[in-house]
């Protein structure tokens, strides 16, 4: 999409295809597009950079507790929430499951 075409940009369906993409709701994924269509300057974050905060914030854990858990460093987490980095592809993928079964992070303890 080039930068002319953002003033055509429909937000709500433009969010519903972001979040069927990911496969769950992403809060403030609206509020993000319309801050894009009205060319206000940002970071860009991924879907996939809200999914690990999701994840994470799901679980009830601290930054550190949750990195423990998935055997990452805290920076490297941390610079996923911010949108500093894109998580790869596997940590998207532990995210998705973990924000489904929050549960299940207590199984991830490292030996």
């Amino acid at each position: 999409m080039k930068l002319s075409d953002l003033k055509n940009l429909d937000v709500q369906t433009t969010a519903r295809a972001i979040e069927a993409d990911a496969g769950q709701a992403l809060p403030g994924i609206g509020q993000a597009l319309s801050e894009v269509k009205a060319g206000v300057a940002g970071r860009v974050t991924t879907p996939s950079q809200i999914l690990m905060r999701q994840a994470r914030k799901a679980t009830g854990l601290s930054q550190s507790e949750f990195a423990r858990r998935i055997d990452t460093p805290v920076a490297t987490l941390r610079d996923w929430e911010q949108g500093r980095f894109a998580p790869p592809g596997a940590a998207t993928a532990l995210a998705r499951v973990i924000s489904r079964h929050p549960q299940w992070a207590d199984e991830l303890v490292s030996a």
